[in-house]
């Protein structure tokens, strides 16, 4: 098979994390018989600073032209520490989300047997822990009118929403429970705001077409608290966009790192793949970043882009035996020897 991947390093440890998915992706290739297609392109901080746009019209063509995007990080602190600037990279990743239509981000959550014992939250609450978040994308408080007065003593920024938006990505939330244990926890704050009452209103609407699926509704400051006491109790979850922002964070931590969770954000046009980590400029350049969570995402890019699930197996199961035989950055390692980011990559494929 012949698979065109828009690669999309970005900032910070971007670049270094997505060497070693590609160094991974060409090994699969090779030896599953397929033939990537590489079309590398800018995003973000190194964007601006090349062309004035963190997602410039080139780097749109490339994607849209892919069969998916392979995603590594944006964010760079000389924007971060600059309140005034005009244009920001985290603007390239808005507009590239609304370009794309990469209307659902899908971020899974699970343990590895080998590191429970190293996530902030004791084993018996987080052993069996398999979930996973569907958070819109596209719409909410990221995407409304917005601004600040001129004496700057006022602000506001409004969360808007469509019935059409919510029954798209509610669609895939109750499809993707179908696929699983049939229980799926709609997200919101309906005791207080009005987007949410429309959430509530409209995924209660669609549970006719569902009967299967077992639908509980929670405030998001609810599931905020049992995500660190009970995450194993939830399976699938959906939410509006700044909900699940905050609590796919949250989440990530119960696995025992940031660096080990792997996402796809689904598009209309065509889907995304990316580490839930940011760009963690300190890091950069440094060779101590955690690659697995973007050697993650390529594996989930695998099964849902291309329908490979043999292949992405394979990227878990060399993944799953790094773990197990410590060989893993400083983030992990604790007293042990902490491998470079570089080395991580080179064993993976030495392996596979």
């Amino acid at each position: 098979m012949k698979l065109k991947i828009a690669l999309l390093p970005g900032d910070g440890i971007g670049p270094e994390v997505v060497d070693q998915a590609v160094k991974v992706c060409n090994v699969i290739a090779d030896k599953y018989n397929h033939k990537i297609e590489w079309k590398e392109a800018l995003t973000g901080a190194v964007a601006i600073d090349a062309v004035g746009d963190p997602y410039p019209e080139e780097t749109h063509e490339i994607c849209m032209a892919a069969d998916a995007v392979l995603f590594g990080a944006i964010g760079h602190p000389k924007y971060d520490n600059d309140p005034s600037a005009k244009v920001r990279p985290e603007q390239g990743l808005l507009k590239m989300r609304q370009k794309l239509g990469l209307f659902a981000n899908v971020r899974p959550t699970f343990t590895f047997p080998s590191l429970i014992d190293k996530s902030p939250l004791r084993r018996e609450r987080i052993e069996g822990t398999d979930l996973v978040f569907l958070r819109e994308l596209t719409g909410g408080i990221y995407f409304g009118e917005r601004g600040t007065s001129e004496d700057g003593e006022r602000a506001f920024d409004t969360n808007v929403y469509t019935k059409s938006e919510i029954t798209r990505i509610a669609k895939l939330a109750f499809e993707t429970a179908m696929q699983r244990k049939k229980q799926l926890c709609c997200v919101d704050k309906a005791n207080i705001l009005d987007t949410s009452r429309l959430w509530r209103k409209t995924v209660k609407a669609m549970e006719v077409d569902y009967p299967e699926v077992e639908v509980t509704y929670e405030f998001v400051d609810a599931v905020a608290m049992r995500l660190v006491q009970w995450p194993n109790s939830y399976d699938v979850l959906v939410t509006e966009n700044l909900f699940g922002d905050i609590l796919t964070d949250e989440a990530s931590v119960i696995s025992g790192s940031m660096g080990l969770m792997p996402s796809a954000s689904i598009g209309e046009h065509t889907s995304l793949f990316e580490p839930i980590h940011g760009s963690y400029p300190q890091a950069a350049g440094k060779d101590i970043a955690n690659p697995l969570a973007t050697v993650l995402s390529a594996a989930m890019m695998f099964e849902d882009a291309f329908g490979l699930k043999v292949e992405a197996e394979a990227i878990r199961a060399v993944v799953n035996k790094s773990l197990e035989e410590g060989v893993v950055t400083e983030d992990l390692a604790g007293d042990n020897k902490a491998y470079k980011t570089s080395e991580i990559g080179d064993w993976l494929v030495a392996n596979l």
